[in-house]
This record gives structure tokens, C-alpha cells and sequence, in this order.
């Protein structure tokens, strides 16, 4: 098997695109490729699972520990021929600057992967050389398999920057990408648009720009002679067969951690996907409602328009049927939802809630969670960790009890969070269902509490 971690010298540099070069390179010449992404990021796994027509896993150091991530890698590399894991913002960048724990670094050495390095090379020449030979340096403990030149001007462009690197480095040069627009995913505020939305760089427009770039000297760079068998699964809590969760997921919810999802699979549940975009009612013999992140305020007008999905889901909170909720989740379970222009939509009001997007992030970063009481996840005392990103605030509501305690890293402030009404639990936090596997089993327990005797046909 082959394996590669993609990083880069800095935030956009290009990582996603060449990455996506590299698995549309890889596909085309039949080979089975499994794609990761390192840290909490949702959308850039989304356009690595299209292209590699395989679902992407996240890999964190911060939110997973080491047997965690191992587990993970393992477990998803089963039957693939190359594992290609892209990075998150600079190769050494993590949640402190004099470490590098949570870093895309401290996740190579983890797994004993090398490094593609991928340099945005627009507007430079020899002093390029000296990037290089610093990144090359500067951890003895990483292995680099090569160099990737994005934004490169031309042929005779790529040859001068590639005689000044070879002057310095021993890293090799695995070829260079152009400024091609039809390869650029546009950004928003929340980062790239989503995978679900389309991707503008088509999979046969990455192969082409890919023919710029060695795969052979890259996949013999890359091998790492091992291949793996499925791990035993470190969850022991008995399962819970037969119950149906419904997932929430189309172009206004997009944003779940596929090991989430795992993980209640694992643990009995069958999962049932539906849209609140498109249908109009829910799903039939649900138990509970899982209900992920997203755009939500892009789509406002649809999903407010679905009065009778909206109903539906009112209905089932009425029946004390578990619903837990996360960002663009806890947003579509509020009475409304105030857009960046001031228009107010209805949504499914089963939060007494009142949503506003703001022009700037409220909250970002990696985020500790306790619970402060028991709730829908767990005991009092259970600790969790998960990640925030969003551009709304909660404006008005009603009187709310909130179970969680949380202190987010970036500015160790601390807040009450997590909202709970009836059986119902929401949270701005995308939690990590990893970082603490016993709450999936405490999910479907009181799942089945609720679970009717007789199941409606």
C-alpha cells in the first residue's frame, strides 16, 4: 500500500486541489484510494470523498487521541491502494506555537507517513529555494516524499524555481499545478463551498492538470509496504438493534463526521438519511433525529416553505422522541432565522429560539465539554470534545436549561451551551463522537426508552 499526507506552508496554498489532483491521477489509473482530512474540517473531506468515490475520514490529535487516530486510519484503509491524507493549514500549525500538537505534522509522525509539501509558488522565484530548505529542516522526526509547485506560471517558470530548489534540497520535485479557474472551488464564509453544492473542478479537469506532476516517482516515494486488517472496534457497550435514526442530509446539511455515523452503526442503529430540503415528510418509523451542520441560511426560504416537514418534526419533538442538533441543526430547530439582510423565516420552532447570522465568526476553534448535568449524551461529569465555526448568534428565547460547560482553546473563554427542551438537545459545538464513545450507547439507551412497543407499518 502507498500512503502520503498532502501539506502545505501555510493556509491556501492550494492543499485541496492538489490533493484532488492527485486522487483524480490515482483513480484513473484504476487504483482504490481512501482520503482523510486533518482536523475539524467538514467541507474539504466532502470534495475529497467525490472524487475519490470513497468516503473521507477526519484525523485530530487535539479531539482523538493517538490509538484513536490509529484505529481510524487503519479501519478506513482496509482494501485501498493508496491512502492519501490532506492537510490542515500549515504543516506545523496546531493549537500551540511552541508545539506541534493538533498539527498536520504531529499526525504524520503518528502514523509514520511522508510528506508531500505543496508551495504556493505564485510570485516567486530562488527565494522559494529557502522555504523549502527551512520546512525541510525543521522537524529532523519528518519524512518528506516531495515537493508540489502550485500556481505556477509556466514551463519556464517551473524550470527556474526547480533549479534554485535542487541547489538546497534533497527533497525532490514531483511536478507543478497552474492557476487553472476552472479548478478554483469558490469560498464563503464558512470556507470552500460545499461538496454537495458541485464541485467547478470536474474530476476529468484534475486528471489533466495532474499530468504536470510524477505519480510514478510519487507512488514510489510514498509505498509503505504494509496493508491493514480491521482493527477490533473499541466500543464493548452492548448494541442496540432496531432503531432507526433519521440523518438529516442534503445541500443544507452537510457537515458530519463520518466516524459519528460509525460509530451509531456500530452500535445496532441503521441510519436513514432524508432531506429537509426536498421531502415533505419524515421518513417512516424514525426513533430519533440526528440533525448536523450546514448552510441552513443559504436555503432559508425552502426549508421555511416545507410546512409540512416542519410539522412533522414538531410532531416528533412533541412526542418526546430524541432529536440532537449541532450548528446549522440547532439554527433549523429554532422559531426563526434572521438572514444577513434582515428577512426572518420561520423554521421548525421547536426551540424557543430566535437566530441572527452575523458578518463574522462568533465562535472558532476546538472546544472542551463537560456536561454539567445529565442529558441526552451522558452522565453529569462526561467530557467530550468537538469544534465550533459559525456566523449566527442566538438573540432572543425563551427560559432554556443548558447541560453543557464549555471552554473554547482559541480564547479559553468558558459559556453554559447546549440547549435542552423535553428530549430534544442542541448546540453550536460539532462534537466528536470519538473523543468520548460511551455517548453514542447513552444516545441509544434513552433512544430506546422511547422506542414504541409496536412499530407503526
Amino acid at each position: 500500500m502507498n500512503a502520503l499526507v498532502v501539506a502545505g506552508t501555510a493556509s491556501g496554498v492550494g492543499k485541496t486541489t492538489v490533493a484532488l489532483a492527485i486522487i483524480a491521477a490515482l483513480r484513473s489509473r484504476g487504483l482504490a484510494v481512501q482520503p482523510f482530512k486533518c482536523g475539524p474540517d467538514f467541507i474539504d473531506g466532502g470534495h475529497l470523498a467525490i472524487v475519490a468515490n470513497r468516503s473521507a475520514r477526519n484525523l485530530d490529535t487535539w479531539m482523538l487521541n493517538a490509538e484513536t487516530n490509529r484505529e481510524i486510519f487503519s479501519r478506513a484503509s482496509v482494501n485501498c491502494d493508496v491512502a492519501v491524507v490532506e492537510g490542515m493549514m500549515g504543516l506545523f500549525d496546531g493549537v500551540t506555537g511552541s508545539s506541534d500538537e493538533g498539527s498536520t505534522a504531529e499526525i504524520a509522525k503518528l502514523l509514520d507517513l511522508p510528506v508531500v509539501l505543496v508551495v504556493d509558488a505564485g510570485n516567486s522565484a530562488r527565494s522559494i529555494a529557502a522555504v523549502i530548505r527551512g520546512f525541510e529542516t525543521f522537524d529532523a522526526g519528518l519524512r518528506f516524499a516531495g515537493i508540489v509547485l502550485n500556481r505556477v506560471a509556466g514551463d519556464a517558470h517551473f524550470r527556474m524555481l526547480e533549479s534554485a530548489i535542487r541547489q538546497s534540497s534533497v527533497v525532490p520535485v514531483l511536478g507543478w499545478l497552474p492557476v487553472e479557474a476552472a479548478a478554483t472551488i469558490p469560498e464563503r464564509h464558512l470556507g470552500l463551498h460545499t461538496a454537495v453544492e458541485g464541485i467547478s473542478a470536474s474530476i476529468s479537469t484534475l486528471t489533466q492538470l495532474s499530468d504536470r506532476l510524477d505519480i510514478e516517482q510519487l507512488l514510489s516515494a510514498t509505498a509503505c509496504g504494509q496493508s491493514f486488517e480491521i482493527p477490533p472496534i473499541s466500543n464493548r457497550e452492548p448494541k442496540h438493534e432496531g432503531i432507526r435514526v433519521g440523518v438529516a442530509r442534503d445541500r443544507a446539511f452537510s457537515f458530519y463526521y463520518e466516524d459519528n455515523l460509525d460509530l451509531l452503526r456500530e452500535s445496532g442503529a441503521e441510519i436513514v438519511e432524508f432531506s429537509p430540503i426536498a421531502d415533505a415528510v419524515l421518513p417512516d418509523n424514525l426513533h430519533a433525529l440526528y440533525f448536523g451542520g450546514g448552510y441552513p441560511e443559504l436555503y432559508a426560504a425552502t426549508l421555511s416553505g416545507n410546512v409540512s416537514l416542519l410539522q412533522d418534526i414538531r410532531d416528533f419533538a412533541n412526542a418526546n422522541k430524541p432529536i440532537y442538533a449541532e450548528c446549522g441543526g440547532l439554527m433549523y430547530l429554532a422559531d426563526k432565522l434572521i438572514t444577513i439582510e434582515g428577512r426572518s423565516y420561520p423554521m421548525a420552532g421547536v426551540l424557543p429560539v430566535a437566530i441572527e447570522m452575523t458578518k463574522s465568526l462568533v465562535h472558532f476553534g476546538y472546544a472542551d465539554v463537560e456536561f454539567a448535568h445529565t442529558c441526552l449524551l451522558g452522565k453529569k461529569g462526561t467530557e467530550v470534545r468537538g469544534h465550533s465555526f459559525h456566523c449566527s448568534r442566538i438573540v432572543a428565547h425563551d427560559s432554556l436549561r443548558c447541560v453543557y460547560s464549555v471552554r473554547y482553546t482559541l480564547s479559553n473563554q468558558t459559556e453554559q451551551e447546549g440547549l435542552v427542551r423535553g428530549s430534544v438537545l442542541a448546540s453550536y459545538i460539532h462534537l466528536h463522537f470519538r473523543s468520548n464513545p460511551f455517548i453514542v450507547p447513552s444516545f441509544l439507551r434513552q433512544t430506546a426508552s422511547t422506542r414504541p412497543l409496536v412499530e407503526v407499518r
